[in-house]
């Protein structure tokens, strides 16, 4: 498509609409994320001499084409929803505006990286209403689709409040905590429980957390009383619970370590857990301080993927749509208005309703950021505003109910006014060529 514009001199600036068709079936909201990972693409855009070589070589691309893919960066505007906002269906999370070559080409990335960051900011932040005040700490990295995919779920779940990733490098890339504790084979290769306790506790006796499931998990939790209790350690003391009846063990592991006047010791859980299961835990008081949550939400194991689109809205200063059947779009640059009473999707130009604020803000113009990249403490402090603005059946885990997003009355008849004319000239469109 890019060659066959620029081969026809097409340059006219156009404007794409990135954004979910609909939400998953257990979604009520969505929370923005990939922002940061969409604009660092769009500044270093650029054919190299190896790409345009390999697509001479395979595709057998004219060298006049080829030499107008080599001169190509991007040059355009980007308007977007800032990381963590909750967001529904049909709002764009961003919209693209340049030469039309130049948009067409960042689709799949654009779609890949919004799609997927939103998709695990969004179970990540429903684990995280389901905690309830407990902390929760990534532990995806082992089964996530790849290392990148890996990095990205340690900083879209720290969008959503997560404290900490057991992905050291996410940490160091992205400022985060990385935290974690021993392994079953850390415990295996010495053969004793109270060995390995022992010598993990001696090494790092700040951040001592016994994992105590391997054999008997009882057993286990009175082994680590012991050791705690021999080796005086300074730092805080902690038990991990990974296997089992998590409620009932969390239980007996309070009960022995007030016992043994560890009251301050901590208990976490980790093993297959999600929002449900968390939010079961919570609702029968389970005495759990932190969880670990790994591959379900790593790979938002019940919504995996969003019914996304990257659709053009105007051309050459002409609004455009689509009148596919189940995917009709709406024209025109948009812009997201919020208020008390909920959202309203007008068009860009529009004056916001009385009450409400835009959304979608300038992020890049010619191709430039407008601002350097926001820490990610912005993110994360807009999510917990988000979560807090939801209203319940929102939030809700298993029957969600998202808020309505109304139509502006000028968006409603510019849709109304571009079907009539392609229903009666579909060849070309109001205003349109051949």
């Amino acid at each position: 498509m890019a060659a066959s514009y620029l081969r026809r001199g097409m340059t006219g600036q156009a404007t794409f609409s990135l954004f979910a068709r609909r939400l998953p079936r257990r979604r009520g909201f969505l929370i923005a994320a990939g922002l940061e990972d969409c604009l660092a693409f769009l500044e270093s855009f650029s054919f190299t001499s190896d790409d345009l070589a390999y697509l001479r070589r395979s595709q057998d691309y004219d060298e006049a084409t080829l030499e107008r893919f080599g001169r190509l960066r991007f040059t355009g505007d980007v308007w977007a929803v800032p990381e963590g906002t909750a967001v529904f269906a049909t709002e764009p999370l961003l919209e693209v505006t340049a030469p039309i070559a130049e948009a067409q080409l960042a689709e799949t990335v654009l779609l890949n990286h919004i799609t997927f960051h939103t998709s695990v900011a969004t179970k990540a932040a429903r684990c995280v209403l389901a905690a309830d005040g407990a902390q929760l700490v990534d532990f995806a990295f082992r089964r996530t689709q790849g290392i990148g995919a890996g990095l990205a779920v340690a900083r879209a779940s720290a969008i959503a409040g997560f404290t900490a990733t057991s992905n050291v490098e996410a940490a160091r890339r992205y400022g985060l905590t990385a935290a974690g504790t021993m392994a079953h084979s850390f415990i295996e290769a010495f053969g004793d429980e109270e060995a390995a306790f022992a010598a993990f506790a001696e090494d790092f006796p700040g951040k001592t957390t016994f994992l105590v499931d391997t054999y008997d998990t009882e057993q286990g939790i009175r082994t680590a009383i012991d050791v705690a209790r021999k080796l005086d350690l300074p730092g805080p003391v902690g038990v991990r619970l990974d296997s089992g009846d998590l409620n009932a063990l969390a239980r007996l592991a309070r009960r022995l370590l007030d016992n043994a006047g560890l009251r301050q010791a901590r208990i976490f859980a980790s093993g297959s857990l999600d929002e449900y299961a968390i939010a079961e835990l919570v609702e029968r008081g389970a005495p759990i301080d932190a969880y670990g949550v790994g591959t379900k939400m790593g790979v938002s194991a019940d919504a995996p993927y969003l019914d996304s689109a990257y659709k053009l809205v105007t051309y050459n200063g002409r609004p455009v749509m689509k009148l596919s059947a189940g995917k009709a779009t709406l024209p025109g640059a948009k812009q997201v208005y919020r208020g008390s009473a909920g959202d309203v999707l007008a068009l860009r130009d529009e004056p916001p309703p009385a009450g409400h604020q835009p959304l979608l803000h300038p992020v890049m113009r010619q191709g430039k950021r407008v601002d350097p990249p926001e820490p990610l403490a912005a993110a994360q402090r807009r999510c917990a505003e988000s979560l807090a603005w939801l209203p319940p059946a929102a939030r809700a885990l298993k029957t969600p109910v998202p808020p309505e997003v109304r139509t502006s009355p000028a968006l409603a008849v510019l849709r109304q006014e571009l079907t009539r004319g392609l229903r009666r000239h579909p060849a070309t469109g109001p205003g349109g060529n051949p």
